[in-house]
């Protein structure tokens, strides 16, 4: 599937040509996920390092399906609580998937799945100085940006709403004073996302990209919901780039009232 208006989208100086991101956890089946992954036209999908026996090799069908799609991985440390875990975990996914692109996760909180900030900017910095390119899952806090970006981010990813709750957009005015306060950094809306309209709503607030998982796997078709948010993607970057209208407190006719036939 080839997107419109999209155009592409470039990190740590790699070109790809959509700007919807999937992951690839709970699919009904692995048939669901390659149907849903092309159906979306994604070039980028997420996928966590499972610990796989050495002698039955588990990972590798799923890790050959990935080939086969031809879509980048982008390996992420999901369900790490610390910043060892993480930074352990990321050096076991460099190995496997064989990529220095990293999703970086630090979870602070079990419930919400809340980003640990001062865990994350340590691991990130950590990694950046190993030769990893960071993608920081964070929250839309601007002084963790501006930390996230000195320990060596070239990337932010900041949550729409907790993971897999399907809220949307928690806190656009957030999300708009990031865009607005890094003009020049790629910004992906990671997780929360529900609705395409939700992923619609991010494009329109000029982010570069959106990363959703649960939408798409858990929904009922999730071929056609995957389909549905690429065309939301594109609907919403196609509104940002024709320059939408400020909104107002007042009512403005758009029928000129000038030159109306007076009655009196």
């Amino acid at each position: 599937m080839t997107l419109g208006v999209s155009e592409e989208v470039e990190f740590y100086g790699v070109r790809v040509a959509s700007r919807l991101m999937l992951g690839t956890a709970q699919y009904p089946s692995p048939a669901v996920l390659a149907d849903a992954v092309r159906a979306s036209g994604c070039a980028i999908v997420t996928a966590s390092l499972r610990r796989e026996s050495g002698h039955l090799r588990e990972g590798q069908d799923f890790w050959g399906l990935i080939r086969d799609l031809g879509v980048r991985v982008l390996p992420n440390t999901a369900g790490c609580h610390s910043v060892k875990e993480a930074v352990t975990t990321a050096q076991m996914a460099r190995e496997v998937f064989g990529t220095p692109w990293i999703k970086l996760e630090v979870i602070g909180d079990a419930d919400t799945l809340h980003p640990e900030v001062f865990g994350l900017v340590e691991a990130a910095r950590t990694l950046s100085a190993d030769g990893f390119e960071v993608f920081p899952y964070t929250t839309a806090d601007l002084g963790v940006a501006e930390r996230l970006l000195g320990a060596g981010c070239k990337v932010l990813m900041p949550w729409g709403a907790p993971i897999g709750t399907g809220l949307g957009l928690n806190d656009t005015y957030a999300l708009r004073s990031m865009r607005a306060h890094f003009p020049d950094v790629p910004l992906v809306v990671d997780a929360g996302v529900g609705k395409p309209s939700h992923a619609a709503a991010a494009m329109e607030l000029g982010y570069d990209a959106v990363l959703l998982n649960t939408a798409v796997s858990k929904a009922g078709d999730p071929v056609a919901m995957a389909k549905a948010f690429a065309q939301a993607i594109e609907a919403g970057r196609a509104g940002y780039l024709a320059g939408p209208i400020e909104p107002r407190d007042m009512a403005a006719p758009s029928t000129p009232v000038f030159g109306r036939a007076s009655l009196a």
